[in-house]
């Protein structure tokens, strides 16, 4: 058996499942500093939903269609970013990869502080940025497979619950923080106000460049403080997951929870706005006071589904993540049935119903995606499964994307029942392959 040397960067007779090669508080310090530094790229990456219903405001002229194609355009880079990110921890280390990721995130944070400054800023520019924030939820296909390699199997449904899940947070903490931090100007940062429509003033500007420090201080973390672990894989031997046909089952239903989280949750505020709120044909017959805002309610549902996600990892360790899977699918297909009811309103107050269920629906996405990252250690060897995280992560990604798009091109009715079909037939696979007594790969 091999010694195991901790002293230098690269760990030396590393082994999780073997408790005499493993050391716990150099996995745990892992799991902190990479979780840290994504959460602020899941904030990089949603710092354009946070922006994009506030530009009209503060006099850019952009149509619903530009508004959608500039929250969706982030979420097809992520889902791109991801598909080169899924192959790098083998091949240069968990070290390298989180130092230069929290690096390349400062890049968007400055590029929006400036674009939103200036009314004239064309909309490709607008485009170019949210494409840059995007590589904020491409690290996500690079990280978990990483962290994988640190755990045992017994222990991997709770540290990727929790890594996945606080990461996920960076979604509702910009939604949530962004008007808060655009209604003051921060000490030192010399840039002018924007002007609302009603006269008011706005700093849209300060919630991309107060995060620069942070970001900053990630990467400093993670040079001086990470190791790597002796996987190494090119990239032709990182193939082999595509042969597997549970590769593909696992990205469907993948698709179907985390695809859910993240394009609704990029979504969510432009959707209330134009279906309930001011751009609404509502806005026609009630007073502007009586209609909800899609900035109020957004950080919700990612909460919601953030918080799930990472407290139902012991829960995936203790019952498996095949039933929690089936289960988050089932419950999604039913939330996004009724919500459904409630695209076409007569009155303002069916918003809380439409509401009620969508945070219904985001609550089951948290359950879906707790239950899938322990299966995937289960069912793959070591190196497989990190590269089936990665890759299912990445098609994932593209949620933002493919919600954008479609209901901006269907309409919210046909797509929300397309999507409660696309979630039925997902909660069948999970039962047939995974979930069932007897299944023929449980996880």
């Amino acid at each position: 058996m091999t010694t195991l040397d901790t002293s230098g960067r690269v760990l030396k007779g590393w082994n999780p499942e073997n408790p005499d090669q493993w050391d716990s508080k150099i996995a745990w310090r892992t799991l902190v500093i990479s979780t840290y530094s994504l959460f602020i790229g899941f904030v990089t990456w949603y710092l354009v939903s946070a922006i994009a219903p506030q530009l009209n405001e503060i006099g850019f002229h952009f149509s619903k269609g530009q508004l959608y194609w500039l929250s969706s355009a982030s979420g097809l880079s992520a889902g791109c970013s991801r598909l080169v990110f899924m192959f790098l921890p083998p091949m240069i280390g968990t070290r390298k990869m989180v130092t230069i990721s929290s690096l390349i995130l400062v890049l968007p944070m400055v590029g929006w502080f400036f674009a939103v400054l200036n009314t004239a800023t064309p909309f490709w520019w607008m485009l170019v940025l949210s494409i840059a924030g995007g590589v904020g939820g491409g690290i996500f296909s690079g990280y978990m497979p990483s962290t994988g390699y640190f755990f045992p199997k017994a222990k991997s449904g709770t540290a990727l619950g929790l890594q996945a899940g606080i990461g996920n947070f960076g979604v509702s903490f910009i939604q949530l923080i962004a008007p808060l931090l655009m209604g003051v100007s921060l000490w030192g940062v010399k840039a002018s106000p924007q002007i609302k429509s009603d006269g008011s003033q706005i700093f849209v500007h300060t919630p991309a460049i107060v995060m620069v420090p942070w970001t900053l201080l990630a990467a400093v973390l993670a040079w001086a403080f990470l190791k790597d672990v002796p996987v190494k894989a090119n990239f032709r031997q990182q193939m082999d997951i595509f042969g597997n046909k549970n590769t593909w089952i696992m990205t469907l239903i993948y698709l179907a929870t985390f695809g859910a989280f993240s394009g609704f949750a990029a979504q969510f505020a432009l959707m209330v706005n134009n279906i309930y709120g001011t751009s609404s044909p509502l806005a026609d017959s009630f007073a502007a006071s009586d209609l909800p805002k899609g900035a109020t309610f957004a950080f919700l549902g990612p909460l919601i589904s953030a918080g799930v996600r990472a407290a139902w990892g012991p829960l995936c360790d203790k019952f498996g993540g095949a039933i929690w899977t089936f289960i988050g699918l089932v419950g999604m297909a039913i939330s996004t049935a009724v919500a459904a009811l409630f695209l076409n309103p007569t009155d303002p107050k069916q918003f809380w119903w439409f509401l009620g269920a969508m945070l219904v629906m985001f609550f089951f996405t948290g359950l879906g995606n707790a239950g899938t990252f322990k299966q995937m250690p289960m069912i793959f060897d070591r190196r497989q499964a990190g590269g089936v995280i990665g890759w299912t992560a990445a098609i994932a990604a593209f949620g933002p994307f493919v919600v954008g798009v479609l209901v901006s091109a269907l309409g919210p009715s046909a797509f929300f029942w397309g999507c409660v079909v696309f979630f039925a037939v997902c909660a069948v696979l999970a039962w047939v392959f995974y979930a069932r007594p007897k299944a023929p790969f449980p996880g």
